[in-house]
């Protein structure tokens, strides 16, 4: 098994209006899907990205009537959207400050610079300085200038109760490679794990807190409920093959028309999903005009009637 990256995060809202608002018009990202949840067609799934809709730039979001989340453990606690230096930390810093947005200030974290913030449900994001380096796609009808806009996704930060049977999961079953840790600036005491997939860097990096004093967290809006790595479309079966071998409980197969899909829950119960690159985005929409329309797969789409009235407008 060949892990290249991360691919996406899903997280959860409750506002869908609201959560549209703040990452198009606060955060400039480009809504380049407007679907449901394919298990549940009462909820929007709603997906955030670079100008090019390219995998692991992909932040989406269930909108279900929940309550918030209750913090804790066994859980993923923030997620990281990469921007190209500290200048454009500094440019975050004024731009959160004008739309009301608190925000911690940039301080380094793990020889990065990063500017930590949450979205008005508490969901828990940090700007993170990824040097520039890579392929980046702005998207030209952002408010953010191009040289500030969100490049990805990256790294990702989970809270684990007790660290081996998470790092086995890692580095035994999704072959990722532990690079080294660090104190967590916030608690010192605290234990933060990195491990690395592919070429590693921050857009392929999870770091795992360790935090047995913490309650189990409580499912709700401002949580996140997943978090998926990338393999190329000829590598999918490989990873099927290699979860049924080590006899991991996964959901098999999953064709979610946009990208194939596998999903497993690590010790802690965390679930983390493999999903291939492709098809993409562009499969059912021209790339100019992703997410203006709401987009069904072809096997909702004869109940796209009934789904529309069941949606609330954005």
């Amino acid at each position: 098994m060949q892990l290249h990256g991360l691919h996406h995060l899903t997280a959860v809202s409750a506002d869908a209006p609201g959560n549209h608002d703040f990452y198009t018009r606060v955060l400039g990202m480009r809504l380049v899907k407007k679907t449901v949840n394919q298990d549940d067609v009462s909820a929007y799934h709603l997906f955030y990205a670079d100008g090019a809709a390219s995998p692991g730039t992909d932040l989406t979001f269930f909108d279900w009537p929940v309550r918030r989340e209750g913090r804790g453990t066994h859980a993923i606690v923030r997620t990281g959207l990469r921007v190209a230096g500290t200048a454009a930390l500094d440019y975050w810093a004024a731009r959160l400050a004008e739309h009301g947005v608190a925000h911690g200030g940039v301080r380094e974290v793990d020889g990065r610079p990063q500017l930590a913030f949450e979205d008005a449900e508490g969901q828990r994001l940090a700007l993170v300085a990824d040097g520039g380096g890579g392929e980046a796609h702005p998207w030209s009808r952002s408010p953010v200038p191009a040289e500030s806009q969100i490049r990805g996704l990256g790294p990702v930060t989970l809270s684990v109760p007790q660290l081996r049977l998470s790092a086995l999961f890692l580095t035994e079953v999704l072959a990722m490679r532990e690079a080294r840790r660090y104190a967590a600036p916030d608690a010192p005491e605290t234990q933060v794990h990195v491990f690395e997939m592919g070429e590693g860097g921050p857009a392929a990096e999870l770091h795992l807190r360790v935090e047995p004093h913490l309650p189990q967290a409580q499912p709700g809006a401002g949580g996140v409920h997943h978090v998926a790595f990338r393999v190329r479309d000829e590598e999918y079966g490989h990873s099927v093959d290699r979860l049924n071998r080590l006899r991991i409980p996964s959901s098999g197969p999953v064709d979610r028309y946009y990208f194939r899909s596998l999903y497993a829950r690590e010790p802690n119960g965390i679930l983390y999903e493999i999903a291939t690159d492709g098809p993409g985005f562009a499969v059912d929409e021209p790339m100019e005009t992703l997410g203006e329309g709401l987009a069904l797969p072809p096997f909702l789409e004869p109940r796209r009637a009934e789904i529309e009235r069941g949606l609330k407008p954005l």
